[in-house]
């Protein structure tokens, strides 16, 4: 409710809490509160003044568990966020069980500072092998619908198409689009590079394109000695019927499927199985996960999850596997290096969800325990790493904080940036960090209409009254300082929008390029100062300023480039250098499109005809916003 509302008490009655006015209100008496509270299972959110859910937690008992909150010696997180509780509301479920699903849910949807959060709600990637007369290969994430074969789950995107590469190599089953494979008159670029055998123009027989679905399929199922041995054999034919040059192939098709053997096998293991290996320090967090399907190691998977500093191991591992597995494809085993909180709740809501048995073990013995320790010391060394990231962003931060005289280090910071060309499709964007670091789930971009061409001040007064009119009607969070990718003029204009909004930021900054433009030489406007503030060109607070200003251009300016080629219905590739027409078509048809093209990385992009590295990076560059 605006504080000029009538009904609400005088201005003196408000405490303000970021950017918007609180109601003072009596302290929370848990007492009153636990003497009412049922005995039930169920799901309790502790809000704070502002209505914000700062945990949510489950109970086989809900006062007995909500109450050792207010009657037991806790930690200093806990004890921080129980001084914040204005209330607590609760849903009563039937069983722990439900609890639990519904815990999770609740986490996801409201992120509590205070609650393990694992921020990966991605669907597990796949490799599709298509039941058509001659079966596709590809990359697959979402609803397992179409008929054919699924195999995964991978632990990312990149170990797929890591996979996809090598069977071009190996097993050179078409990986094209059908629609694409339909209309082929001739073979295409992947025959010509021996990555295909162009069963579209039947260059290959139905029965030996059948072998080699055969021979992937058993490769992806984790029987690759079943692939070698029938090579083998195939080798020793053609020796036999003196094909010299086909047996070299095989033999040298053989020693690359060993190799990779070696690489990708598990000694000794069979089945399915995951390990799960927690480390923390310092308020920090790493987990890996490492997956294992039919004996096949098929990579791993690095999570920093939220921890509301000072979660425990116990907990960190609950809310892992709580969190990553519901709802998704769980293997019948899981390694852990430290028990869960909820071992047995977890493990029978799993087996429910799988169907079958699900175990989660601790303390292996043999190749297992090997494994496991090799799952501790990477999330160790990725722990140190990003310690080392993390205190370098607190120093610059902190800097920033002494460089602006600021109250205290601003934590969570916004910068906008407009971009346009001459007017036309003009984009806003918006880039957040947060503790210095770029926070890229909350970045935005904001299509800019209805204002005349080249206004970069009606620009910027539509993109701040979308931007935090929202951030007001859904009690979001606002920004500790506000950066502006502009001059005083810029400035005073975004302060002025604001003020009407009733919106107030505690902080705010004008970013312009000097007299030279040239990075290090950077003025620095804040309001109610005429001067510009000038930092030196190796100070730790002004390459983070550097840092977002430059994020929030490239993020601006990739949206108007993509914005300006639909319009133009031109393709994003032309006005790249050295890519001209022939270089295009050879890049959309060895990806299957800019879109798979987008997805590629440099060293994808160097295995087309005719691009050297370097120019693979500039078209990695531009599809990504590079400048």
């Amino acid at each position: 409710m605006p504080p000029g509302d009538t009904d609400n008490p005088p201005i003196s009655d408000w405490l303000t809490t970021g950017a918007l006015p609180i109601s003072i209100q009596p302290p929370f008496d848990a007492g009153a509160f636990l003497r009412t509270l049922t005995r039930q299972p169920g799901v309790y959110r502790m809000l704070n003044a502002a209505d914000e859910v700062l945990y949510v937690g489950k109970a086989k008992n809900l006062q007995k568990r909500v109450s050792t909150y207010f009657t037991r010696a806790t930690n200093t997180r806990i004890a921080t966020m129980v001084a914040q509780i204005a209330d607590i509301a609760i849903t009563v479920t039937h069983t722990e069980t439900e609890a639990l699903i519904l815990e999770n849910n609740l986490i996801k949807q409201h992120k509590p500072r205070y609650n393990v959060l694992l921020r990966d709600d991605k669907s597990y990637p796949y490799l599709y092998l298509s039941a058509d007369d001659y079966p596709r290969l590809s990359f697959h994430r979402g609803a397992r619908s179409g008929k054919g074969q699924y195999f995964g789950p991978y632990p990312n995107s990149r170990a797929v198409r890591q996979t996809l590469q090598l069977l071009q190599k190996l097993i050179p089953v078409r990986q094209c689009e059908n629609s694409y494979f339909a209309n082929r008159s001739r073979p295409c670029l992947q025959y010509q590079i021996k990555r295909c055998t162009a069963p579209c123009v039947g260059f290959i027989s139905p029965t030996d394109y059948a072998q080699d679905v055969t021979d992937t399929r058993l490769f992806l199922e984790g029987k690759a000695s079943a692939v070698t041995d029938r090579w083998v054999a195939r080798m020793e034919a053609a020796v036999q019927a003196l094909e010299f040059e086909h047996a070299a192939k095989l033999r040298d098709q053989i020693t690359v499927l060993r190799t990779v053997q070696e690489k990708q096998y598990v000694s000794g293991e069979q089945g399915d199985l995951d390990i799960i290996a927690v480390a923390n320090q310092g308020g920090v967090a790493c987990i890996q996960l490492f997956y294992v399907r039919h004996g096949h190691n098929l990579g791993n998977k690095t999570l920093y999850p939220g921890t509301g500093r000072g979660a425990g191991p116990g907990e960190l591992i609950s809310g892992c596997i709580a969190q990553y597995y519901l709802g998704k494809v769980v293997p019948g085993e899981l390694l852990v290096n430290v028990l869960p909180e909820d071992q047995t709740l977890l493990e029978q809501q799993l087996s429910v969800q799988a169907g079958r048995k699900v175990h989660i073990r601790h303390n292996p013995r043999g190749e297992r325990a090997r494994w496991l320790q090799m799952a501790i010391n990477n999330a160790r060394l990725a722990l140190q790493a990003r310690l080392a990231s993390a205190s370098v962003n607190q120093q610059r931060v902190d800097t920033l904080q002494s460089a602006l005289q600021l109250d205290a280090p601003p934590q969570r910071l916004e910068c906008f940036d407009i971009s346009h060309t001459m007017g036309e499709q003009t984009v806003a964007s918006c880039v957040v960090f947060t503790d210095g670091a770029p926070c890229n789930s909350d970045y935005r971009r904001y299509n800019i209409t209805g204002i005349p061409g080249g206004d970069d001040y009606a620009a910027m007064r539509q993109v701040l009254q979308r931007r935090y009119q929202r951030l007001q009607a859904e009690d979001g969070r606002f920004p500790d300082l506000l950066i502006i990718d502009g001059g005083k003029g810029q400035l005073h204009a975004a302060r002025s929008i604001l003020q009407e909004l009733g919106i107030n930021v505690p902080d705010m900054l004008g970013v312009a390029k000097g007299p030279s433009r040239k990075p290090g030489m950077e003025q620095l406007f804040l309001p109610d100062q005429g001067r510009p503030l000038r930092l030196p060109p190796d100070s730790a607070a002004l390459h983070l300023i550097q840092h977002i200003r430059d994020e929030a251009h490239r993020f601006a300016i990739t949206g108007h480039r993509q914005r300006r080629a639909k319009a133009q219905g031109t393709s994003s590739l032309e006005g790249i250098r050295g890519v001209g027409a022939k270089r295009r078509q050879h890049l959309l048809l060895h990806f299957g499109g800019l879109q798979g093209l987008s997805r590629a990385g440099v060293e994808d992009i160097c295995q087309v005809r005719g691009i050297s590295r370097f120019l693979a990076e500039q078209i990695h560059a531009a599809l990504h916003g590079g400048v």
